[in-house]
């Protein structure tokens, strides 16, 4: 039995997500459809305002709601002279979380990976060393991802930035306190001999 063309539409529509293969997209279809009408249509008008209203902010990037400058670079209790660079505003999210930082950010919106395409001027590389020109920000802390590409970024960041008078740093690697030598992983017991620190 075929099923209606709304039906293979959501399906269809729903498969475009990340991480959301063909069965998992007819669970999510059936779902919605057995779902009171005023449920599913409460997620709709979800999804319509956050395309209609978030937008990026124009300073930093990051996510922003009826305003063009995000809560944070709002924030006038922030160091505006300690900038944390980051590829993704779920990555400045996590970050956030631990109440540690208070100063501002910066949201690449990817990483360099020349091999799917995304060189440096797909990324907002020229906006942040515009933030560094005007001389207010003293240290960047790179905070890409611990990957191959998070790792080219940093370095081609760090070349960038290396004709202004900045402080530019890594965030820390290896081993989280409370772990065990033996359940770690090899990158983060490499990560934690290059990266010690005199006792």
């Amino acid at each position: 039995m075929s099923l209606t063309p709304s039906v293979e539409r959501l399906t269809e529509e729903l498969t475009r997500l990340p991480g959301i293969g063909p069965k998992s997209a007819e669970r999510i279809t059936h779902y919605l459809m057995q779902a009171r009408a005023e449920d599913a249509l409460k997620l709709a008008r979800a999804i319509e305002d956050v395309k209609t209203n978030v937008r990026l902010c124009r300073e930093c990037f990051n996510l922003s709601e009826g305003t063009d400058i995000c809560q944070v670079c709002q924030d006038a209790r922030r160091d505006q002279s300690l900038l944390c660079v980051v590829e993704q505003p779920r990555d400045l999210m996590s970050l956030e979380k631990t109440g540690s930082f208070q100063g501002v950010y910066h949201v690449l919106h990817g990483r360099i990976a020349p091999l799917e395409g995304i060189t440096p001027d797909k990324l907002t590389i020229g906006p942040l060393v515009d933030r560094v020109r005007r001389g207010t920000i003293k240290e960047v802390i790179m905070a890409t991802n611990p990957t191959l590409e998070g790792d080219g970024t940093a370095l081609y960041l760090s070349n960038v930035l290396a004709d202004y008078d900045v402080n530019v740093t890594r965030l820390a690697r290896g081993l989280a306190s409370g772990t065990v030598l033996e359940f770690a992983n090899r990158e983060m017991l490499a990560d934690a001999l290059s990266g010690r620190q005199k006792f």
